[in-house]
Protein backbone atom coordinates (compact mmCIF):
# COMPACT_ATOMS: atom_id res chain seq x y z
CA UNK A 1 0.00 0.00 0.00
CA UNK A 2 1.37 3.38 -1.01
CA UNK A 3 1.73 5.66 1.99
CA UNK A 4 2.89 9.28 2.01
CA UNK A 5 3.16 11.21 5.27
CA UNK A 6 4.00 14.89 5.18
CA UNK A 7 5.43 16.82 8.12
CA UNK A 8 7.20 20.05 9.01
CA UNK A 9 4.43 22.58 8.52
CA UNK A 10 4.05 25.39 11.02
CA UNK A 11 3.07 29.00 11.60
CA UNK A 12 5.90 31.25 10.41
CA UNK A 13 6.34 34.97 9.87
CA UNK A 14 6.75 36.45 6.39
CA UNK A 15 10.35 36.12 5.28
CA UNK A 16 10.84 33.01 7.38
CA UNK A 17 11.81 29.48 6.37
CA UNK A 18 10.47 25.97 6.77
CA UNK A 19 11.58 22.53 5.66
CA UNK A 20 8.87 20.06 4.79
CA UNK A 21 9.44 16.31 4.71
CA UNK A 22 7.50 13.47 3.13
CA UNK A 23 8.08 9.92 4.30
CA UNK A 24 7.19 7.40 1.60
CA UNK A 25 6.50 3.69 1.95
CA UNK A 26 4.78 0.83 0.15
CA UNK A 27 6.48 1.37 -3.20
CA UNK A 28 9.97 1.68 -4.68
CA UNK A 29 10.48 5.37 -3.97
CA UNK A 30 13.60 5.72 -6.10
CA UNK A 31 11.71 4.64 -9.22
CA UNK A 32 9.23 7.51 -9.17
CA UNK A 33 9.23 11.20 -9.93
CA UNK A 34 7.71 13.17 -7.07
CA UNK A 35 5.99 16.51 -6.65
CA UNK A 36 4.81 18.89 -3.99
CA UNK A 37 1.37 20.39 -4.47
CA UNK A 38 -0.53 22.77 -2.21
CA UNK A 39 -4.15 23.56 -1.64
CA UNK A 40 -6.08 26.32 0.05
CA UNK A 41 -9.73 25.97 1.09
CA UNK A 42 -12.12 26.49 -1.79
CA UNK A 43 -9.49 26.07 -4.50
CA UNK A 44 -8.08 23.14 -6.43
CA UNK A 45 -4.59 21.79 -5.85
CA UNK A 46 -1.71 23.91 -7.16
CA UNK A 47 1.46 22.24 -8.40
CA UNK A 48 4.53 23.67 -6.64
CA UNK A 49 7.59 21.66 -7.56
CA UNK A 50 8.77 18.33 -8.96
CA UNK A 51 11.90 16.22 -8.95
CA UNK A 52 12.94 13.36 -11.18
CA UNK A 53 13.37 9.90 -9.69
CA UNK A 54 17.16 10.17 -9.57
CA UNK A 55 17.08 13.67 -8.12
CA UNK A 56 19.06 15.10 -11.01
CA UNK A 57 16.38 17.41 -12.41
CA UNK A 58 14.07 19.76 -10.54
CA UNK A 59 11.16 21.94 -11.63
CA UNK A 60 9.34 24.83 -9.98
CA UNK A 61 6.21 26.87 -10.41
CA UNK A 62 6.92 30.50 -11.21
CA UNK A 63 5.42 31.58 -7.88
CA UNK A 64 8.07 29.74 -5.86
CA UNK A 65 11.09 29.64 -8.15
CA UNK A 66 14.16 31.03 -6.41
CA UNK A 67 12.59 30.62 -2.95
CA UNK A 68 11.82 26.89 -2.70
CA UNK A 69 14.17 23.94 -3.18
CA UNK A 70 13.02 20.36 -3.70
CA UNK A 71 15.34 17.48 -2.87
CA UNK A 72 15.06 13.79 -2.12
CA UNK A 73 16.97 11.07 -0.31
CA UNK A 74 16.22 7.78 -2.02
CA UNK A 75 18.11 5.83 0.63
CA UNK A 76 15.73 7.20 3.25
CA UNK A 77 12.60 7.14 1.05
CA UNK A 78 12.07 10.81 1.87
CA UNK A 79 11.17 13.89 -0.14
CA UNK A 80 11.92 17.41 1.08
CA UNK A 81 10.87 20.96 0.33
CA UNK A 82 13.01 23.78 1.68
CA UNK A 83 10.95 26.95 1.69
CA UNK A 84 12.69 30.29 2.17
CA UNK A 85 11.46 33.90 2.08
CA UNK A 86 7.94 32.70 2.77
CA UNK A 87 5.04 34.95 1.82
CA UNK A 88 1.44 35.03 3.08
CA UNK A 89 0.32 33.65 -0.29
CA UNK A 90 2.30 30.47 0.43
CA UNK A 91 -0.24 29.63 3.14
CA UNK A 92 -1.76 26.25 2.25
CA UNK A 93 -1.81 22.58 3.06
CA UNK A 94 1.17 20.97 1.33
CA UNK A 95 1.09 17.43 -0.06
CA UNK A 96 3.71 15.21 -1.65
CA UNK A 97 2.55 13.21 -4.65
CA UNK A 98 3.76 10.64 -7.12
CA UNK A 99 4.10 12.39 -10.45
CA UNK A 100 4.75 12.05 -14.14
CA UNK A 101 5.53 14.56 -16.84
CA UNK A 102 3.72 14.55 -20.16
CA UNK A 103 4.16 17.15 -22.88
CA UNK A 104 5.92 19.46 -20.46
CA UNK A 105 3.20 19.33 -17.82
CA UNK A 106 3.42 17.60 -14.46
CA UNK A 107 0.57 15.35 -13.39
CA UNK A 108 0.26 13.85 -9.93
CA UNK A 109 -1.49 10.62 -9.13
CA UNK A 110 -2.06 7.96 -6.51
CA UNK A 111 -2.79 8.17 -2.82
CA UNK A 112 -2.96 11.40 -0.86
CA UNK A 113 -1.26 11.79 2.49
CA UNK A 114 -2.70 13.88 5.33
CA UNK A 115 -0.77 16.96 4.22
CA UNK A 116 0.97 19.48 6.43
CA UNK A 117 -0.33 22.98 7.14
CA UNK A 118 1.91 25.94 6.37
CA UNK A 119 0.67 29.30 7.61
CA UNK A 120 2.60 32.47 6.85
CA UNK A 121 1.39 35.38 8.93
CA UNK A 122 2.67 38.13 11.14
Amino acid sequence: EVRLVESGGALVQPGGSLRLSCAASGFTFGNYNMSWVRQVPGKGPEWVSAIKSDGESTYYAAAVKGRFTITRDNAKNTLYLQMDDLKPEDTAVYYCRLSLMSSGTWYDFGAWGPGTQVTVSS
